[in-house]
């Protein structure tokens, strides 16, 4: 027997599905959409569950308010882009040689935006824009990594995550299961 809560959370954010290939025996044509620069309003709901309540709760629903804190500051209108897109060069030419990049304990990187310091100001707001990691940033692949950032935080309060919901659109969602 355990409790489960859930909460859940909106943010925007633009991605590119490089990798995506299509059936035309099931999608009905070969237009390869998501490979394209595009965005979404994001919404994710944690699943939270104990074995045992602390002070009657699963955990107080404000131990999730560094999540949202994450998701407002680091992934909130910033592009989720892959370090394996081939439009990465195109997409950040100074950083081309995948040197110079801040690396994160939640698994993304940013570009250090003090080895452009004498660009045009439209540059450096480009690239304070993306937000890198090493996997291609498909709904599938979102939710586990948020699963994950947000598992490793709550084990701190002998807190286990059920699983992670990632909609990228009201009508298409991911689940992942820890």
């Amino acid at each position: 027997m355990h409790w489960k809560i859930s909460k859940e959370f909106d943010f925007c954010y633009g991605h590119r599905v490089w990798s995506q290939t299509l059936d035309t025996e099931f999608s009905l044509d070969g237009c390869l959409k998501c490979r394209h620069l595009h965005g979404h309003q994001g919404k994710v709901i944690v699943y939270l569950q104990a074995r045992k309540l602390e002070n009657g709760m699963v955990t107080d629903f404000k131990h999730l308010n560094w999540f949202k804190q994450f998701l407002d500051d680091v992934l909130d209108h910033k592009f989720i882009l892959d370090i394996n897109d081939p439009l990465f060069e195109t997409l950040l030419p100074h950083y081309k040689d995948k040197q110079n990049l801040i690396k994160f304990n939640e698994g993304y990187m940013i570009p250090d935006l003090s080895k452009i310091s004498n660009k045009e100001q439209h540059l450096i707001e480009m690239y304070e824009g993306y937000i890198i990691v090493d996997f291609v940033p498909t709904s599938e692949n979102i939710s586990a990594w948020l699963l994950s950032i947000v598992a490793k935080k709550m084990t701190k309060l002998n807190v286990e995550v059920s699983h992670l919901e990632f909609l990228e659109t009201p009508k298409s969602k991911s689940t992942f299961y820890a």
